[in-house]
């Protein structure tokens, strides 16, 4: 069974991580969505609650597992008995940082590939920080994200 490690900070989950997980499967047997805790990243969700979205997000999609990871993203790979690293893409920004990781991946690890999946055109312009952005000014969101992060993002934001 090939299974791929998709990892990220999903601060939060958009319809484009969605995209890229829906189509991952069509390459792999299964998927571990693993959100990473970045100490650089001050996230606006925390990770439990990260996880539940996501969880309720993918609940349509079969053989993918949902997981938090914190350290070094290779031992992790490792861990999962994984040799594949997924990222998605939207723009040649992402490329040029996604590039460089990956580079610096095979260096410390030959065995493990990382994979690009180009974001669907619907949902290139998709950024968290813009999402949250637009949430919190009481921008319309929907089609954007899945329903339980638009619905999460106003319960946010109503509190402040």
């Amino acid at each position: 069974m090939k299974t791929a490690v998709y990892p990220g900070s999903f601060d939060p989950v958009t319809n484009g991580h969605i995209d890229v997980i829906e189509r991952a499967l069509r390459l792999f047997d299964k998927i571990v969505v693993a959100v990473g805790d970045n100490p650089e990243k001050k996230p606006f969700f925390s990770t439990k609650e990260r996880l539940e979205m996501l969880k309720e997000s993918i609940k349509h999609l079969n053989n993918v597992e949902i997981d938090s990871f914190s350290g070094l993203l290779l031992d992790y790979v490792k861990k999962k008995k994984s040799k594949i690293i997924v990222r998605g893409l939207r723009a040649v920004s992402d490329f040029e940082f996604e590039f460089q990781r990956a580079l610096m991946n095979r260096v410390v690890d030959q065995n493990i590939e990382t994979v690009f999946i180009m974001t669907k055109e619907d949902f290139v312009y998709l950024d968290s920080s813009i999402i949250k952005e637009m949430a919190m000014f009481g921008g319309n969101i929907s089609g954007m994200v899945p329903d339980i992060v638009e619905k999460k993002l106003k319960e946010k934001f109503s509190k402040a």
